[in-house]
């Protein structure tokens, strides 16, 4: 068990969030750039003083060990192997400053590298294997010092699409297997969803969100959540089965206020998301007046593997994804007014607090970017 309280400041930076990891438990740190994951990292590991707080690791206090004395492991996302050193001896290293023998230590470097499929590179130096292989190299390096909390920053990061998905799989497959607490910092959704049990979302050096990767997905506080999950998420007031969505911040289009349809029955503060998949374009209003439409500007086309992303501003903002087939009929093109359309069987509303943490970074039109 790992339950540490994270205080670190620097400039005008300040991190305080509070991370609990159960044994065998895989937990996904996220946030934007420079909210303060890796800073976390760094206190955990002792790589960074904290200026406050505590770290336990099974109930004993590790905070005040030098890093060396922590029984702790880090991958990095660039692996940091020692160049001057075969792979064999990177490896071997960490249990050798633990106390083991020289022989002990590469014996046990061997088998970590053979179970990481790495057996026949052990006599490599670090610039004679690919990016994957030197991540499986620094995962073993990690593991054979036998943490109690093993860190990963970003380990899949710098891997090609191949190498990503392979290295994924071995990843989760000593993961499942690994009797410590873990946590990994990723700006991936599928990283996050494939291989974490629970997601912590950090903003601004404070926590946001926390929950299974389900929860958090179906039920975003922030904009940035909701581009992590995919979705168009929006800050509004219900009363029934009608949200008045707030409109866009300052600056940019304005328009009057928007009213959604949806199907849970309720009153006050709530969050608006639906994906956009759900939203549908056409160059003129659709007939009938039909529930959840609004006519906005086209402002960005992006093509995203098999669909093509629309961005849209007007009274509120979204993203729309559309086949490629339907876009080319649409004829689409930046500054062309288009109608929207969302069916209520789409939407999802729940409640949101008047306010507090959730509103730290307003979601209007809080559509995946």
């Amino acid at each position: 068990m790992m339950d540490a309280h994270l205080v670190a400041e620097h400039a005008r930076f300040r991190l305080d969030v509070r991370i609990r990891v159960a044994p065998g438990q895989v937990v996904a740190l996220l946030g934007p750039n420079g909210a303060g994951k890796t800073t976390a990292l760094r206190v955990i590991a002792g790589l960074t003083p904290p200026s406050g707080g505590h770290i336990l690791v099974d109930g004993a206090a590790v905070h005040a060990r030098p890093a060396e004395q922590r029984p702790i492991g880090m991958v990095f996302r660039d692996h940091l192997l020692f160049p001057h050193m075969n792979v064999l001896d990177n490896v071997a290293f960490g249990p050798w400053c633990r106390g083991a023998s020289r022989a002990e230590a590469r014996r046990a470097a061997a088998i970590w590298l053979q179970d990481l499929g790495l057996g026949e590179h052990r006599r490599r130096r670090p610039a004679e294997l690919s990016c994957e292989q030197a991540q499986r190299a620094a995962l073993a390096r990690s593991l054979a010092v036998r943490p109690r909390v093993l860190l990963l920053d970003e380990p899949l990061d710098a891997l090609d699409a191949q190498a990503r998905l392979t290295m994924r799989t071995a990843l989760g497959d000593h993961l499942s297997g690994f009797g410590g607490a873990a946590i990994l910092v990723t700006h991936d959704p599928l990283d996050a969803m494939a291989l974490a049990e629970r997601l912590i979302v950090i903003e601004d050096g404070v926590l946001v969100q926390e929950g299974t990767p389900s929860e958090v997905a179906r039920h975003p506080r922030t904009g940035y959540i909701a581009r992590f999950a995919g979705l168009n998420l929006y800050r509004g007031r219900a009363r029934g089965h009608e949200v008045s969505v707030e409109g866009p911040p300052a600056g940019r289009v304005t328009g009057g206020p928007l009213t959604f349809s949806v199907a849970e029955n309720l009153s006050g503060p709530v969050f608006l998301a639906f994906p956009p998949s759900a939203v549908a374009l056409c160059p003129i209003r659709p007939e009938g007046r039909p529930r959840n439409t609004w006519q906005g500007t086209v402002e960005g086309l992006e093509r995203q593997g098999g669909h093509v992303r629309v961005r849209l501003d007007g009274p509120i903002t979204a993203a729309a994804d559309l086949m490629p087939a339907a876009a080319a009929e649409l004829g689409l093109s930046l500054g062309q007014k288009v109608w929207a359309s969302v069916r209520t069987t789409e939407t999802h509303a729940y409640a949101a607090p008047a306010g507090g943490c959730e509103d730290r970074d307003a979601p209007y039109g809080g559509g995946p970017r």
